[in-house]
């Protein structure tokens, strides 16, 4: 499909740029993010010829690669520093015979083509490359399946051409991102066994928790075959096979069949930004030279990541890249993709060392037009192939645009991730006393973001659970979860962390503006960190892999947290367009540590206070009857039901803020407790006249006109292990 909104006719005159229109801040920066623009537009113009038709300029997989075709089979490489190359394999002895020896047909391209009777499902081959001085073999570069010998360790392409390849039973899906729910996974370490899980096993157990669970995306990570398991995908050696650790490329499609029946989107996690340094395996010095993909100076290696850096200013680097975007879209269904590193992408420091202060910083000449070029146009290309594709870029320097449409002056992305939310829950937890909890803190941070970027909010991914780092409940509990964790087992340092797990994750979701994140898990509070099997641990497995029994038991408090997850999660879903509606701040009380908010008829009352639970307190609203939805003290989410969600609560007038349509909400607030209310609507409200009966907890008096945000009576903690609980551990 063309699209021709991106080719400008030449000498057309320049509108200003929505993104700059949007943002007076960015006026002294007009010219750099024109230039930018520009530069993507008649990149795309020189790639498509005019037509604007990148989907079709992305067929690099249809072309490149070993093909069946009618009589023969077809291989192609490119490779413009070779001056021979031979296809070699089982079929060959793995030797160099003159009947597998390439052809240059030009342009560095070499080809060859063998009757249909001279490879087999499931042979294995390789490129045996010769340049100016020396020679290797080689995994050619589009292969789409590579294997490891269990006993050489040694990695191979291999034939997948079965008898009856897979088909989709449904060949189109449309992704619900209102809200867009993600699940984040990873398919090896996904089972309960100390092994190596697989797509089959994920496919049959794992989906189904969480279609349950309520989530209706998938993000799944490690899809691009890399040669260590412990570098969690991040170092990928061959871009278009799907890693064979976890089984075949249709155990794959099976896999993301059965999610889109479920009603859930697969979104990849796609490594773009380096390429691991192998170069037997991947893609090093394919050709013997060492600028073929990546930089062939001091850029060439990645200061931080022991890695390979692209070069996007070469077209067939763009080229190879796109096509490879193309590939997991049309051949795997895949509904989009979560870009890796982009911040190492967008800055020739790739942002390391640098804090982003200013808008300055983005824009100083530190940042790699070529990168951003590339990152313009995959977003561009993504949306022509799938209209309905996601596509969300790992970010932390907070660029501008870069979750904003390529036409108004952005880079493209649909989201950003909310990286510095993390950071701050882990600041939080790690640095201040539970006493010095701030609610203004919190909710800046969760709602601090540009108002036309949608961004995905997420308390804790894959990277804090890794290795050397903890997840939240870890930090909040410890090695008290090894021994403290039954349910007929009072602690105080398990309810403390059971309460604010709860608080962190509602608060965070309640606050999105687009999606939300949360790596799989870790919404029952999975113990302990990520380990892959490597050798200072003995090649264990024990901390790659998730412990599902623990939320299984009916016996462990494990249930209680998955069981809160599951609730909120379900909640925000089946509200429409939830994401879209504006937040409103009702209360934000650093004293009392209250924090209150609304979100269309949706009122979200936090009391993160250690010790103080609230009767009556105050809190100026919309007028009406609101009734409890949830409470995080609810028995089923392992709380002490302080909160009576069967009382309904009527606001009551007050003549100062008659004009502005508000009332006095006085509601119970537990010690570390979240609340989420609704206002009925008018049609739904009865015949029932408020009063002081059910204005009030039990045996408590109610002032009729508090303060604003402040309490009308103050109730010692119903629960006393939390009222003996002033701060952290």
């Amino acid at each position: 499909m063309a699209c021709p909104h991106v080719v400008l006719p030449k000498n057309s005159p320049m509108k200003t740029l929505k993104l700059i229109k949007n943002d007076p801040w960015l006026a002294p920066y007009k010219r750099a993010i024109e230039g930018r623009h520009n530069r993507a537009v008649e990149k795309i113009a020189e790639l498509t010829n005019g037509s604007g038709n990148l989907s079709e300029f992305a067929d690099g997989y249809l072309y490149f690669g070993l093909h069946k075709e009618k009589r023969h089979w077809v291989f192609r490489e490119w490779a413009p520093n070779a001056n021979a190359i031979y296809l070699i394999g089982t079929f060959s002895d793995w030797k160099e015979l003159p009947q597998y020896k390439l052809l240059a047909i030009g342009g560095g391209v070499w080809e060859i083509k063998l009757p249909l009777k001279t490879l087999h499902h499931l042979d294995l081959y390789k490129l045996s490359v010769h340049w100016n001085g020396g020679e290797g073999e080689r995994i050619p570069a589009w292969a789409t399946r590579v294997v490891q010998d269990p006993e050489t360790y040694i990695f191979s392409a291999q034939i997948w051409d079965p008898e009856k390849p897979f088909t989709f039973t449904k060949n189109r899906f449309k992704p619900k991102t209102s809200p867009l729910l993600i699940y984040e996974c990873h398919i090896g370490m996904a089972q309960q066994e100390e092994k190596v899980g697989t797509y089959n096993e994920f496919r049959e157990k794992i989906l189904p928790r969480i279609a349950v669970d309520g989530y209706n995306a998938i993000q799944i990570m490690a899809i691009q075959e890399h040669p260590y398991y412990g570098s969690f995908g991040y170092h990928v050696s061959s871009f278009f096979a799907p890693s064979s650790r976890f089984g075949t490329p249709d155990d794959l499609k099976a896999l993301i069949d059965e999610a889109h029946q479920r009603g859930i989107a697969v979104i990849m996690d796609i490594v773009h930004s380096h390429a691991v340094k192998n170069e037997v395996e991947g893609l090093g010095r394919f050709d013997g030279s060492y600028d073929q993909y990546f930089y062939g100076d001091n850029r060439r290696e990645h200061p931080a990541w022991d890695s390979l850096c692209f070069d996007y200013g070469k077209n067939a680097v763009i080229h190879f890249l796109l096509s490879n975007c193309k590939y997991w879209l049309d051949e795997f269904h895949f509904d989009g993709f979560r870009f890796d590193g982009v911040t190492s992408m967008l800055y020739y420091n790739h942002g390391l060392g640098q804090a982003f202060c200013s808008y300055d910083d983005y824009y100083n000449g530190g940042q790699d037009d070529n990168a951003i070029v590339y990152l313009t146009l995959a977003n561009e290309l993504i949306h022509q192939v799938n209209p309905h594709a996601i596509t969300i870029a790992e970010e932390m320097s907070g660029m501008p645009g870069l979750a904003s449409k390529f036409k108004d002056g952005g880079i493209g992305f649909d989201y950003r991730m909310a990286m510095g939310i993390p950071d701050f829950w882990i600041k939080t937890i790690k640095e201040k006393k539970d006493e010095d909890w701030k609610p203004t803190a919190i909710f800046w941070e969760l709602t601090n973001r540009r108002a036309d970027e949608k961004t995905i909010n997420y308390a804790e991914s894959h990277d804090q659970a890794l290795v050397g780092d903890k997840t939240i409940i870890f930090r909040l509990i410890d090695d008290v979860m090894y021994w403290h964790m039954s349910k007929n087992d009072t602690n105080f340092v398990v309810d403390r962390g059971m309460a604010l797990h709860k608080m962190i994750r509602l608060v965070t979701l309640s606050t999105i503006n687009g999606g939300y994140l949360n790596f799989m898990g870790n919404e029952f509070g999975h113990p302990e960190w990520i380990d892959f099997p490597r050798q200072g641990n003995g090649w264990s497995y024990k901390y790659a892999r998730r412990q599902w029994d623990l939320v299984d038991r009916d016996d462990l408090k494990y249930q209680y947290l998955g069981a809160f997850d599951q609730a909120m999660i379900h909640l925000v879903s089946q509200k429409k367009k939830f994401e879209q509606t504006p937040i409103v701040k009702l209360c934000e009380n650093d004293g009392d540590q209250v924090l209150a908010f609304m979100r269309d008829d949706l009122l979200f009352v936090f009391n993160f206070h250690p010790c103080k639970s609230f009767n009556g307190y105050g809190i100026l609203a919309p007028a009406g009857e609101y009734s409890t939805l949830m409470s995080s003290d609810d028995p089923e989410f392992g709380g002490y039901g302080l909160v009576d969600k069967s009382v309904p609560h009527f606001t009551r007038r007050d003549p100062l803020f008659e004009n502005e349509h508000k009332e006095w909400l006085l509601l119970y607030l537990p010690a570390r407790t979240a609340q989420i209310l609704r206002r009925k609507k008018p049609e739904e409200i009865g015949t029932s006249e408020p009063s002081e009966k059910v204005e009030k907890a039990p045996g408590k008096k109610t002032d009729a006109k508090p303060a604003a945000g402040k309490k009308a009576a103050t109730k010692p903690a119903a629960r006393a292990p939390r009222a003996q609980k002033k701060s952290g551990k």
